[in-house]
């Protein structure tokens, strides 16, 4: 906290003010919930994990408030990912940590508000925050290999991706998610390719940095679009299906009611 506080000071002193703040700290720990209960150090990436994805931008969000508030004007601008809209097999902690920071700041989007502080989660394709960071990987347990679970795992897709890029010092670099040992990789992306990577998001970012309405959030990129409407239209479907479940512990309705109007039908027997 002390070394955020420290940065937003000389920020300030160097040029008078802060307008945005931009939250983009972000690490991937890929792995089913099981294969990261298997040892002290697996534990431990789920530690690290919800330091570097929560407890980072918490940290320096309570710095910068305390002039956000003085100015009564600033605008607080947080980037996950669409795996904060999205449970993703295999990437569960890293989900967690990122409904964790979500769920923060919706709150602290109310209690701000009264101060002319903005807030805006940024949700880019799960791609992006994940290839431009470190990915930390846990070995594999059995029970999880693709041909006992048919579930598509993040470890795939993420090792597929890894093995297609230009200029990996070796075609199966991906390969090395499925070690039998924790593995910490970096994907090596060129200038070009990380330009290609971010420039959608970049592109929202100027679009919606210190904007007078900003959206709460913004999901960036058709498909990322396209999977949130499923999930809603999901979500929706599931509650209409249960409503009258739902509808049926109103203890106020029953209050509404009253006694006699509850018990008015007991007695025509």
């Amino acid at each position: 906290m002390g070394q955020c506080q420290a940065a937003v000071a000389e920020a300030v002193e160097v040029f008078g003010r802060i307008d945005i703040l931009f939250c983009c700290t972000t690490e991937a720990v890929v792995g089913s919930i099981e294969e990261l209960s298997q040892s002290p150090r697996t534990q431990g990436l789920v530690r690290d994990q919800f330091e570097t994805n929560f407890f980072g931008p918490v940290n320096i969000i309570k710095a910068v408030l305390p002039t956000f508030r003085a100015r009564k004007q600033g605008h607080i601008l947080l980037l996950t990912a669409i795996t904060g809209h999205l449970g993703t097999p295999g990437l569960g902690m890293y989900c967690a940590s990122q409904w964790a920071i979500e769920g923060y700041c919706d709150s602290l989007a109310y209690e701000i508000a009264p101060f002319n502080i903005k807030m805006t989660i940024i949700q880019p394709t799960m791609e992006i925050p994940i290839l431009t960071s470190p990915i930390h990987s846990a070995p594999p347990h059995l029970a999880y290999t693709p041909d006992a679970n048919p579930a598509p795992l993040s470890r795939e897709i993420i090792s597929s991706l890894l093995d297609k890029l230009e200029g990996t010092p070796e075609p199966t670099m991906g390969d090395q998610l499925s070690s039998p040992e924790v593995r910490t990789l970096r994907a090596p992306l060129t200038q070009q390719m990380m330009q290609g990577l971010v420039s959608e998001t970049v592109h929202a970012l100027a679009a919606i940095g210190g904007h007078d309405n900003p959206p709460a959030r913004h999901i960036v990129g058709f498909e990322g679009v396209a999977s949130v409407k499923e999930k809603l239209k999901t979500v929706s479907e599931e509650l209409e299906d249960f409503v009258e479940v739902s509808s049926a512990v109103d203890i106020e309705k029953e209050k509404d009611r009253g006694p006699a109007s509850a018990g008015s039908g007991s007695g025509a027997g």
